[in-house]
């Protein structure tokens, strides 16, 4: 069996690495990410079966949060949470800013209050509201 280049083995997807980095739980989850364009490598938008190499810059976009990471290693192996954190680190802007964000989230956030079974008049005016 041919011995691989050491370029090779140093270089891993953009989808799996974002599995292994623990971003998204799965890897089509991961390259669904990529290829819509919320995970940019150093801010150029990408496609999933691109490499990834030790000191690239990811800008990852999940819902309203916002990462900018930098990668510190590379693994294709879904691992521990601490493992995880390993292989990246996040620069102190980012952290800051998604920090402030669901600070702001939680402040606005609403309390949800279940005032159990709809009441007889309730029902009515539900049914009212269907039939119109």
């Amino acid at each position: 069996m041919a011995k691989q280049p050491e370029e090779d083995t140093e270089k891993f997807r953009i989808d799996k690495w974002l599995c292994a980095a623990r971003f998204f739980k799965t890897r089509s989850l991961a390259a669904d990410a990529v290829e819509c364009g919320k995970t940019l490598v150093n801010e150029v938008r990408v496609k999933p079966a691109k490499t990834l190499t030790m000191g690239d810059m990811l800008t990852i976009n999940i819902g309203q949060r916002q990462f900018i990471v930098e990668v510190l290693a590379l693994s294709n192996r879904r691992g521990s949470a601490p493992d995880a954190q390993k292989l990246y680190r996040e620069t102190d802007a980012s952290r800051e800013k998604r920090e402030a964000i669901v600070a702001l989230l939680k402040e606005n956030e609403q309390p949800f209050r279940f005032r159990g079974r709809p009441t007889k008049k309730d029902r009515r005016e539900i049914a009212k509201f269907k039939r119109e």
